[in-house]
């Protein structure tokens, strides 16, 4: 078994309280500190009828955990109405009853650090976190940098900067600070374009990352148990090789939670992201650099990645789709592969086998030689499924939303399209195969299927290629009906490993990835 050595980074693990009574709030710190944080932040703006003095010698008297204490006022997306004097001397008195750091916003720092000066040349052990929340349209680079400059002039131990990312690009701007900041920053996008802010904070130099509880989910922030346990954060440096999926949505994939244990399971530097992308030439320019070294590709961008892509493999090239793309460190050059196409293939020839549904003309041949292979959706993972089944020497028919892409990938194949419409009451023959290729039944909506329930029986075998939840509703229809099932989390496992080879240039440790899939899928 593959060692992951020891922590390579001091970035601390964080996670906010915005409990609404001070009961709640002790009792968070502790869950905190069970699910992995390294300290907490305290929202006093969210305890409701706070009384500064009573409830902080409540809170910090027997803290688990180091704290954080903030008080964000309205203009700052707080909840603080109240008198500015009084929320200041709150901030004075959370130093003075033991907090290890207060959080100030930078229009408000100079009369925080006027008024507890005194306090801290006495040694208190507190330290000054000056916050910048920015609103709207993120700035330049140039002006993050004038804005990391007024909060260091203003006597900060500790800044924080906060953007709104519109696009998952801006967070390049996050990293280039973090690597040339000589003050412990704290940097990050909110929101789900913002997520690898989070997740990569560590590899850049990063002071602290923020998590969620179990059950608080926050849109763009990963949970604890994820930033301990999945991505392994403490382990990231200078050195580790960034590898993530291409998607929009992205919040299904399941990627990390495979790939990133198998990375550490062989030892190798490297961490696996969800990567919210709207557009891939604005991507593949900000995320140029060798750090980022490998891409999956996911809905909607199979097809039109391949623009992007300096070379690519012939397999891919033929399919017209890629999912997988290596950054070719000897020149930099962008590497386009499918993984796909074998993957979901050789999962229905298998079971097909398995179950004694081998039909091929000799014993070398395919399990699909021959068999009608109904295909459902012509997007990428569809292109592969039908190049694959074709070159099984099945008879492929398609059917797409889009007639017009139907038909231009039954020319490729020397195949057959049909009108979406017609899926309904048509009719297979006896030894059918079905598979899906489209994002129906995919979490959250789960309870669509893409063809008539009435003729699931008549197929011999149904696959599909969503696998979030692990059994669709179309295969839990299937079952019914009597018909071998294959999961689309086998396909997933299957490109997954072929990846994980293109990435590394490493085998893949394959059983260690079939437990993983077997425990967690």
């Amino acid at each position: 078994m593959g060692s992951i050595g020891v922590p390579k980074n001091s970035t601390m693990i964080c996670t906010q309280l915005i409990s609404q009574s001070v009961e709640q709030v002790v009792s968070d710190m502790h869950h905190a500190k069970a699910q992995g944080a390294d300290l907490v932040e305290i929202r006093l703006d969210c305890i409701k009828n706070l009384k500064p003095q009573q409830d902080l010698q409540i809170i910090l008297s027997d803290k688990p955990l180091p704290v954080v204490v903030s008080y964000r006022p309205e203009r700052e997306g707080g909840l603080c109405e109240g008198d500015e004097y009084i929320r200041l001397q709150a901030l004075k008195l959370a130093i003075e009853l033991g907090a290890d750091y207060i959080e100030i916003e930078l229009e408000a720092a100079s009369s925080v650090m006027a008024m507890v000066e005194c306090k801290m040349n006495h040694d208190c052990g507190s330290k000054v976190i000056v916050s910048c929340y920015v609103e709207g349209v993120t700035p330049s680079e140039e002006d993050l940098s004038h804005l990391v400059a007024l909060m260091e002039a203003a006597g900060a131990h500790i800044l924080k900067l906060v953007i709104s990312a519109a696009d998952i690009t801006e967070n390049a701007r996050i990293f280039r600070l973090l690597l040339h900041c000589q003050v412990p920053l704290i940097a990050y996008s909110v929101g789900e374009r913002g997520l690898i802010s989070q997740l990569l904070s560590s590899k850049f130099g990063g002071f602290l990352v923020y998590g969620t509880l179990e059950g608080n989910t926050v849109p763009g922030l990963p949970t604890l148990d994820s930033l301990r346990q999945s991505y392994k954060i403490e382990y990231l440096d200078a050195d580790t090789k960034v590898f993530g999926l291409i998607s929009k949505p992205v919040n299904h994939s399941k990627g990390p939670i495979l790939h990133n244990p198998a990375l550490r399971y062989v030892n190798y530097n490297g961490i696996y992201v969800p990567m919210f992308v709207d557009d891939l030439k604005e991507f593949f320019s900000a995320y140029g650099s060798p750090d980022f070294a490998g891409f999956s590709v996911g809905i909607p961008y199979k097809e039109a990645v391949i623009m992007f892509c300096d070379e690519v493999h012939h397999l891919a090239k033929s399919i017209g789709a890629v999912n997988t793309i290596i950054k070719r460190s000897s020149d930099g050059k962008l590497v386009g592969y499918n993984t796909d196409c074998e993957a979901s293939i050789s999962a229905i020839e298998d079971s097909l086998i398995e179950h004694g549904r081998n039909s091929g003309e000799a014993s070398f041949s395919s399990s699909l030689a021959g068999k009608l292979f109904v295909l459902v959706g012509a997007g990428g993972a569809g292109r592969a499924l039908a190049f694959g089944a074709k070159s099984r020497r099945a008879r492929v028919v398609i059917f797409d939303i889009d007639f017009d892409r139907a038909k231009s990938l039954a020319c490729a194949i020397s195949g057959e399209a049909r009108p979406y419409e017609d899926l309904v009451d048509f009719q297979p023959e006896a030894g059918a195969i079905l598979a899906n290729a489209t994002p129906l039944g995919m979490h959250p909506n789960t309870d669509r299927i893409p063809i008539s329930q009435a003729t699931l029986g008549d197929y011999q075998l149904v696959f599909d290629s969503v696998y979030t939840p692990r059994k669709t509703r179309l295969l839990k229809e299937a079952e019914a009906a009597g018909t071998i099932l294959v999961s689309g989390v086998e396909m997933f496992l299957r490109q997954a490993i072929a990846q994980f080879n293109l990435f590394t240039g490493q085998e893949a440790p394959e059983e260690f990835m079939r437990e993983i899939i077997l425990a967690k899928f």
